[in-house]
């Protein structure tokens, strides 16, 4: 039986190919490598990867996205969002074409070469650190598509971000201020959310010198990122004494995702982060072929997570909570006759302390260039902090506080070392030779204090507590690559090459006050180890001066990460099991891709695939009693894509360009042994349609303007629900739900005068609401800026 998906792509890019025939002319057109390139970035070299690259530039941000954090300038490129759901989200996940914004470890981002990524976990709560690089400094970003690289590790398997930052040639100064809000309403919320943000740089070459001194400084209280739901209490009303009544007006009531009446009672983890960062960038010129650089960068966050409760009793006290554990009367909330338990409407705090240093020496001499990139990522201090209120009049926050529990991740980090060389015999050769090392340590330290029956003093000052939970452990990967561009005909290009990785995790221990005979408390994991080879190929075709083809394919191991299979987590808002066994993930990408130029515009169609086995996803085994739900290797999951790209200029208006995409993806699980209800069924979080449009228009060469589009379509937040015979999101477009959305952008930016320029903007111009399970994105958000440049 022929597959539906494959020949609605195949029928897409053969009309692409006959629309472009039809339309090209090859005067203007210019000759291009085995690496597919599109962005209107000027003067940006291609970088030689066998692989689809897009990019995005300094110029692009500053016109036609309103950027106040790094996170947000990758997201009108294709198939590419950031689930960044404030300005200033810790936990902004990178998603690309095949992976979820709760699957942070399949994806891996670079700043300078220096590893941001966050593989301790891979979980929405462990993001790319963003913060250490601005938005200001960035000269441009590059997205590359799927594991096809021997460079880079399985981490890959979706693709791979590099960040990179402007280098000075002559003394310069920037600084930039921003102001956003936005007017928030939903359910009993209905208030003005914001902040301001400030950068300032100074860079200049000094002789065989340079440096590049910034700062930045992010002050912003988010919207509400979820909302307490309670549903009716069943079987005989609630005993005399035991509940509260409430006044019902003072209460929302709507449908969940499930279809199911509902009942809002409050807004919590309202959060108001401020966040500081200073980079100090060192470069000297040892030769006009050497060259070497250090980085030094501090991030230092503080966030108060504050909450708003809608109930009222008949005093017009705030009731905060009700629960088995609160004593009599706040057992239950009374509502029209009804009885209910409602979650604690806890406030939070959350303060760290972060480092990265890294140390490079590049050489470029022609024939041999190789570079060394060693870094280090330290959280020095990590540290949250959760009231549990005593009782259901506790906001947290009064003169006698609460107990609550204490994390610390303190000492938790990363070191990366990459040793890359590429030679090639003379200018003319046929071949080019990529090879390299590398070195990566991951190590996880999380305490946690306080439990259920015995919580944390005082949840703001407390410093130690009876122990709950903690969680240790390493993992470390070496890797040994080698790749061979060849030439072997004027038009051909075929790329070889292979990755030899190996893993271990060693030090795996934990504990859990929780657990109780015969269960033990506190377990001590053997090391293990694994190693893997990854091959990979490409050939390429340069068809005519106009027409260019190629087609990839590469495998990709994606190993645990440390929590996956040490971390247990006793908290507030659910428990965390964990599994040293796992198996990693296996990945067998392919990618068939065809790029037509045109007069000042460009098109490409790819058509990308994904076999993963022993996905690693967090499911129910229901071949075991009593049946167990936890991270799990699923045996295999298969991705199906087509994705379409372009740009244009020239195109009847002058001054304005266009770039957009276009992108379908169907992604199943086809085979699943522990729970074999689910074949056949999604993979959570994987939208079916993704579509990005820009239009820039360079009014005068003091004026431009921009309009840009983000769009995603259905995809569900959870596994298919064997038991129902259905998902369990079949109210998809409501809180708790991972929504469609369909969202319009503008930017302006003027020039005052040589040196300072301004800008204003509107994000959700039409006041969309859409949500990323559970949490609500920001709604219409206005922007003002204001920058000089010397």
């Amino acid at each position: 039986m022929t597959n539906p998906i494959f020949e609605r792509s195949a029928l897409a890019l053969a009309c692409l190919w006959t629309c472009g025939a039809a339309a090209a002319t090859g005067d203007d057109a210019q000759s291009s490598s085995h690496v597919v390139l599109v962005s209107a970035q000027k003067a940006v070299q291609p970088v030689r990867l066998p692989a689809t690259v897009e990019s995005v530039s300094a110029q692009q941000i500053d016109e036609s996205i309103n950027a106040v954090t790094t996170a947000g300038v990758l997201q009108y490129l294709p198939s590419v969002h950031v689930r960044e759901r404030f300005i200033g989200d810790r936990n902004a996940i990178l998603v690309m074409r095949v992976n979820s914004s709760v699957a942070s470890a399949q994806t891996t981002v670079y700043g300078d070469g220096m590893l941001l990524s966050n593989f301790l976990n891979n979980s929405f709560a462990t993001a790319p650190r963003w913060g250490m690089v601005s938005p200001e400094e960035i000269d441009r970003a590059e997205v590359i598509y799927g594991p096809f690289s021997a460079l880079y590790s399985g981490n890959s398997a979706a693709g791979v971000v590099r960040l990179v930052t402007r280098e000075p040639t002559r003394f310069e100064a920037h600084v930039k201020l921003d102001a956003f809000s936005q007017r928030y309403q939903q359910y009993g919320t209905n208030e003005r959310f914001g902040g301001g943000h400030a950068s300032a740089a100074i860079g200049n070459a000094v002789g065989d010198w340079t440096y590049w001194l910034s700062l930045d400084h992010l002050d912003n209280r988010s919207q509400p990122q979820t909302f307490g739901n309670t549903t009716a209490k069943t079987g005989a009303p609630a005993a005399a004494g035991s509940f509260t009544v409430v006044n019902s007006a003072d209460v929302y009531r709507d449908i969940d995702t499930a279809g199911k009446p509902r009942i809002i009672v409050s807004s919590t983890g309202i959060d108001h982060t401020v966040q500081d960062m200073g980079k100090l960038k060192l470069g000297y010129k040892f030769s006009p072929a050497v060259q070497a650089s250090y980085t030094l960068g501090l991030w230092r966050n503080a966030s108060d997570g504050s909450v708003d409760s809608y109930l009222r009793d008949a005093t017009g006290a705030t009731v905060y909570n009700a629960g088995s554990t609160l004593a009599n009367p706040y057992k239950f909330v009374r509502i029209d006759g009804a009885d209910y338990t409602v979650s604690a409407a806890a406030p939070s705090r959350a303060s760290s302390e972060h480092s990265m240093q890294g140390l490079a020496l590049k050489a470029s001499t022609g024939a041999f260039d190789w570079e060394a990139v060693a870094s280090v990522y330290n959280q020095k201090k990590d540290l949250t902090r959760t009231a549990t209120p005593s009782n259901g009049l506790d906001s947290g926050l009064g003169s006698v506080r609460p107990g609550g529990q204490l994390n610390l991740a303190d000492g938790t980090g990363w070191t990366n070392l990459d040793l890359r060389g590429q030679w090639r015999a003379d200018p003319a050769a046929a071949h080019t030779l990529s090879f390299g090392l590398h070195h990566d340590r991951y190590r996880l330290a999380s305490v946690t204090y306080g439990t259920a029956a015995a919580p944390v003093a005082d949840w703001q000052t407390s410093e130690t507590g009876v122990l709950s939970t903690n969680s240790y452990g390493k993992t470390q990967t070496d890797a040994v690559y080698l790749q061979d561009e060849w030439k072997f005909a004027p038009a051909w290009t075929l790329v070889a090459g292979g990755r030899q990785e190996t893993w271990k995790a060693y030090g795996g221990s934990n504990f859990n006050a929780a657990n109780t005979a015969p269960n033990p408390q506190n377990l001590v994991y053997a090391d293990r180890s694994q190693s893997n080879f990854s091959p990979k190929l490409h050939l390429a075709w340069q068809a005519s001066s106009v027409l260019a083809l190629h087609a990839s394919v590469g495998k990709g191991v994606r190993y645990p990460t440390v929590a996956e299979m040490f971390q247990t987590f006793n908290g507030p808002t659910g428990i965390k099991t964990n599994d040293p066994h796992l198996k990693p993930e296996q990945v067998l990408s392919s990618e068939w891709v065809l790029q037509r130029k045109f007069d000042h515009a460009m098109l490409r169609g790819s058509f990308f695939t994904e076999n993963k086995r022993d996905a690693l996803i967090s499911q129910t085994d229901v071949t075991v009693t009593p049946n167990l739900s936890s991270i799990q290797n699923v045996d295999q999951v298969r991705t199906r894509g087509l994705e379409i790209a372009g740009q244009a200029a020239r195109i009847g208006v002058p001054g304005l360009a266009l770039n957009g995409s276009l992108t379908y993806t169907h992604s199943l699980i086809t085979r699943n042994s522990r729970n074999p209800g689910l074949e056949g069924t999604a993979q959570p979080r994987i939208p079916d349609w993704r579509a990005t449009l820009v239009g820039t228009w360079h009014a005068t060469d003091a004026l431009s303007t921009s309009l840009s589009y983000r769009f995603s379509g259905r995809q569900h937040h959870a596994l298919f629900n064997t038991a129902t015979g259905q998902y369990n999101d079949v109210n998809p477009d409501v809180y708790g739900a991972v929504s469609h959305y369909s969202v319009f952008d503008a930017k302006m930016v003027f020039r005052i005068m040589q040196q300072w320029s301004g800008s204003l903007g509107i994000n959700n111009l039409g006041n969309f609401k859409y949500y990323v399970n559970p949490n609500p994105y920001p709604q219409r958000t206005l922007f003002a800026g204001l920058k000089f440049d010397l």
